[in-house]
């Protein structure tokens, strides 16, 4: 808890500036989020289970176990029905270590090419460690992938996923949109609930 604002400070167990980005956006200032920057962390944090809760926690540990700070992490993958839920927990990676945004999402419309099952799935799990407890969030939401890249915002698969209800892809949505209907923001709701429950 900071002292100063009254609100609970918890460490963001990620490097990625557009997750950091995201979830202080969704939380709307309701936590003080730290950056691995914040803390001098400069680390690369290791993801080497095959689960996203798996990942979730080991990245939320290696941060509490060396900085001794509350914290969460997040594992996020793409799920798609024809690709028997690939890429999934390697979604970060799919085209291989280093590759781009752009690599993998040349790769999943390749895989996916002629395909007419086009339903997939975003999957988020949230790990909260908070003096040693170890909590768990998940949020999910269902679409389908597109034929091409549509839209230049956001990051990730954002241009090829169209959530169910909508007929344009999170990329060509505006940030509050698709910050209130997102996977990260379904599981960030848990997380939120549960952390104005420590406050």
């Amino acid at each position: 808890m900071n002292s100063e604002t009254g609100r609970l400070t918890l460490v963001f167990a990620s490097n990625n500036q557009h997750k950091l980005r995201e979830i202080r956006e969704i939380l709307n200032d309701t936590v003080e989020v730290l950056s691995l920057e914040d803390i001098g962390c400069r680390e690369e944090i290791p993801e080497e289970h095959d689960t996203l809760e798996g990942n979730a926690r080991q990245k939320a540990c290696f941060v509490f176990q060396r900085y001794a700070m509350n914290c969460f992490a997040d594992d996020t993958g793409l799920e798609i029905e024809a690709l028997k839920g690939e890429p999934g927990v390697y979604s970060a990676r799919y085209a291989g270590e280093n590759c781009t945004f752009d690599d993998n999402m040349n790769l999943v419309l390749k895989k996916m090419t002629g395909v007419r099952n086009r339903k997939a799935r975003f999957r988020t799990v949230i790990a909260l460690i908070e003096n040693g407890t170890m909590n768990t969030f998940e949020g999910s939401i269902n679409g389908c992938i597109t034929t091409e890249k549509k839209g230049h915002a956001g990051f990730g698969y954002d241009p090829i996923f169209v959530p169910d209800g909508f007929q344009e892809t999170f990329a060509e949505m505006l940030p509050e949109i698709k910050n209130s209907v997102s996977h990260r923001a379904v599981a960030i709701e848990a997380f939120a609930a549960f952390t104005k429950k420590r406050t």
